[in-house]
């Protein structure tokens, strides 16, 4: 531990769902070290349990590889400072949320140099860049895994490693309110209503938004009475979506935009069109059907469809084996099946109940006291001595 008497903790989170799920730790922690400094990368989530953020988390909030590069210099100078300054800080521990282009070399860098790290929430190995365990092993003192398969995976490669479920799995209801939820968000009770989750980030937007709208469209000419609705992570990702639909000619279709509110909006939905990534976790945890989609720059697209080994990308399918929900996936991805995969979503009640078990089993097996349980592990490793955790 730091040799000051007031403990310092780094942490770093790149987007708004490492937010959300950081914040739950947090929660836990911050009971335990009420006077600890904490600090390094985080969102308005972490920021309600004392978190100051040194730099803008929107820094970090971009996918797909040639995505990445044209922002690589900014990222990469972040990183820098951020390590130079945890090199002379010495924390007592620092952890990389989510991020494992960003974190990982961060916390490689840290650790040789005796820092404690943990990495929460463990990079998708098991679904496609199975090699990188070897260096996750040379960053990692700890890892925080949020999937019950995901332990074992890691003690075998040498990595200890905590299960301490999902922290979505205690946020969200199991039986959610439809009725409250409509009412919040002024949606009648008895029409139709789909949510549209284009995504959080700016590049999600740039390319969901053209095929996710035209699905709506559709939609709504073969149901004038179902009713859309799309939450924006931000007003940044508001305006662009906006920008989006009108440069697509499709401002005249009917979708109410919410600012934020999105567990409010999956509540209220009878099916959900969302972008691959945590997003579906959630609605699965709604109870909901959906129909996962997305789609990238065609040259992220065509490396990155040759790197995966499991047929699946959404989280629910995963989890379950098999696609029990549709993935359409970029050429895939048109307005048309979009639209169509939906209304199968929709129309089909006994699948509907099929898969409402399905989620609710997901939901239990996901279930833990996360904010305890990662909380302990933190502080366990904290207080290791330094010459027994490599």
């Amino acid at each position: 531990m730091a040799s000051s008497d007031k403990v310092s903790i780094a942490m770093v989170a790149g987007e708004t769902s490492g937010d959300l799920l950081a914040s739950r730790l947090l929660s836990g922690l911050r009971p335990q070290l009420p006077d600890a400094s904490m600090h390094g990368i985080g969102g308005p989530n972490m920021a309600q349990h004392g978190f100051t953020s040194d730099w803008p988390m929107e820094k970090l909030s971009v996918r797909g590889l040639f995505e990445v590069l044209a922002h690589y210099r900014e990222i990469k100078g972040i990183q820098l400072a951020l390590r130079d300054q945890l090199l002379t800080e010495k924390p007592a521990v620092f952890i990389g949320v989510d991020a494992p282009d960003f974190n990982l070399g961060l916390e490689m860098q840290l650790k040789r140099a005796g820092i404690p790290t943990m990495h929460f929430i463990g990079p998708s190995i098991w679904a496609w860049r199975g090699g990188r365990i070897k260096k996750i092993a040379r960053a990692v003192s700890h890892m925080l895994v949020i999937f019950p398969f995901e332990e074992e995976i890691y003690r075998n490669a040498g990595i200890p490693a905590t299960y301490v479920g999902h922290p979505l799995a205690e946020v969200i209801p199991m039986e959610p309110d439809i009725a409250m939820a409509r009412n919040t968000l002024g949606l009648p009770l008895n029409a139709p209503v789909v949510a549209v989750m284009p995504g959080s980030r700016m590049s999600e937007l740039k390319y969901n938004t053209t095929a996710f709208v035209g699905a709506v469209k559709l939609l709504a000419q073969r149901d004038p009475a179902m009713r859309f609705v799309a939450p924006m992570a931000g007003e940044k990702q508001r305006r662009y979506f906006i920008e989006l639909i009108a440069q697509a000619g499709l401002q005249d279709v009917p979708i109410q935009i919410i600012d934020g509110q999105s567990h409010a909006v999956m509540a209220a939905a009878d099916a959900v069109l969302v972008a691959s990534g945590t997003a579906t976790l959630e609605v699965a945890l709604f109870k909901k059907p959906m129909v996962i989609a997305y789609k990238m720059m065609r040259a992220s697209w065509e490396v990155m469809r040759h790197m995966g080994y499991l047929p699946w990308v959404g989280l629910p399918n995963i989890l379950a084996r098999e696609f029990i929900v549709p993935e359409l996936l970029q050429h895939a991805a048109t307005a048309q099946a979009l639209a169509d995969a939906l209304w199968k979503q929709l129309d089909d009640s006994r699948h509907r109940e099929v898969l409402r078990q399905r989620f609710t089993d997901m939901h239990h097996a996901l279930l833990r006291n996360t904010a305890h349980e990662s909380a302990q592990a933190v502080l366990r490793l904290i207080a290791k001595p330094t010459d027994k955790i490599w």
